[in-house]
């Protein structure tokens, strides 16, 4: 039998939160620290000031601490190379990392990595150009040439608003000019994807893999766009749905073969390290899937709806991941449906106010409440980000799942609060 462990958790969005919630209920958590966390995971862990990216700082903190399992949640570190950091720290290599390398993180962290692996590996995914700012007039040239509408993405990281779906030429014109001359998104904009648009319907595929072995975990969809019915600018995501009625036996078979098995074994093939979950973002064309994009992380709404569903005691799941022992696993999955809805601060993804009071959570009935922009100051709740919080909840249909999650979302208040009220009215 496992002894119970200190546990250290990065991130401090709804994904930490939802995941905090999940990690504090097996018995296998000693204590569980987050940072930095809000004040959503301040209720059940106990909330650090370091930043995620201050491995040295983590590094000290996990001696001092006696951590034996650190998660990462957001991408940042992982891209940055914290595996990388904590395998060279002698006297820490007994921490559980869940975690990629830094080379297995570029997945995520290069769209033009992670393209010319997935067509050297015959992965499907859209055509693509890759291009540098000494290529501005070629990648004009390119976009010219190209049938509309074309999708620009920024190489980097770019806190999942560096990918522009240009209509027409001139609007595409202006995006590459805006990302690679004005640099846009900064060093994520350096280099420029330019891809072709894949006509279809998105979601989101969870592998939790510990480098041989791997589980898929339930599938979601996203809702990326700040209005109803899909329109206006991308966000970080407004509402997630699980399962995805679409998404049946014989695609998801599919998505196994022809994308999950093919990607593992090709890192395998270049020795990357590679523990911990990988993000598939999936366009359904016809009955066939088509690679979007990877993340090296869990997604955030998307979490919020995946963990509620999975049975099983996850730090269980995460320390036979660590052990390479996730063949031993039998992953249990909840068969109800899951709905979250995300209610932001007026103005996002663009400019918008914090430090709006948060009132009438005690009225939320029947709903997971996973905090991700919230502070709590002179034991007031405030709001302190874009999106602040999630209101998840299950049910054994899907309009009873979404109307529970809207009511929960409608009953909270903080001034010019804003929501989406379609969310998986669509896969009625």
């Amino acid at each position: 039998m496992y002894v119970c462990m200190n546990i250290l958790l990065l991130g401090s969005g709804g994904r930490e939160h939802a995941f905090a919630w999940k990690i504090t209920q097996s018995p296998l958590c000693e204590k569980l620290f987050v940072a930095t966390g809000n004040a959503g995971t301040a209720q059940i862990a106990e909330n650090v000031p370091i930043k995620p990216t201050d491995f040295p700082a983590l590094a000290s903190f996990c001696r001092e601490k006696n951590i034996q399992m650190l998660v990462v949640g957001n991408e940042e570190p992982l891209v940055a190379g914290i595996w990388d950091f904590f395998k060279q720290q002698k006297d820490l290599t007994h921490i559980h990392l869940i975690a990629p390398s830094k080379e297995g993180a570029r997945l995520e962290g290069s769209k033009n990595f992670a393209k010319q692996l997935m067509f050297e590996y015959q992965i499907p995914t859209a055509s693509y150009h890759s291009f540098g700012v000494e290529d501005f007039e070629k990648a004009i040239t390119y976009i010219y040439n190209h049938s509309l509408p074309i999708v620009l993405k920024a190489d980097g990281l770019a806190a999942g608003k560096g990918v522009l779906i240009c209509p027409t030429y001139s609007q595409a014109e202006k995006a590459l000019k805006e990302m690679l001359l004005d640099k846009k998104f900064g060093k994520a904009s350096e280099k420029i994807v330019i891809e072709q648009f894949l006509e279809g319907t998105e979601l989101s595929v969870f592998v939790l893999t510990d480098g041989k072995n791997y589980k898929i975990l339930p599938e979601a969809k996203d809702y990326k766009r700040i209005g109803e019915k899909d329109t206006g600018l991308n966000t970080g995501g407004m509402g997630a749905v699980s399962p995805v009625p679409f998404a049946d036996t014989a695609f998801m078979q599919k998505v196994e073969q022809k994308i999950i098995i093919p990607t593992l074994q090709a890192l395998q093939k270049k020795n990357i390290a590679y523990v911990g979950f990988l993000f598939i973002g999936l366009m359904k064309v016809g009955n066939e899937p088509y690679v979007i994009e990877f993340n090296c992380r869990m997604g955030d709404p998307e979490t919020q709806v995946v963990l509620p569903r999975i049975e099983n005691d996850l730090v269980e799941l995460l320390l036979a991941t660590a052990t390479q022992k996730l063949d031993t696993i039998e992953l249990k999955i909840k068969p109800e449906t899951a709905v979250t809805t995300i209610v932001v601060s007026a103005g996002y993804p663009e400019t918008y106010e914090i430090g709006k009071e948060i009132k009438h959570l005690e009225k939320v009935e029947n709903a997971l409440i996973f905090h991700a922009g919230t502070k709590l100051e002179n034991n007031q709740l405030l709001t302190n980000g874009g999106r602040v919080m999630a209101f998840t909840v299950l049910a054994k249909t899907l309009p009873e799942a979404i109307e529970k999650s809207q009511k929960a979302a409608e009953s909270v208040f903080f001034e010019n609060k804003y929501f989406r009220r379609d969310i998986g009215k669509d896969l009625f």
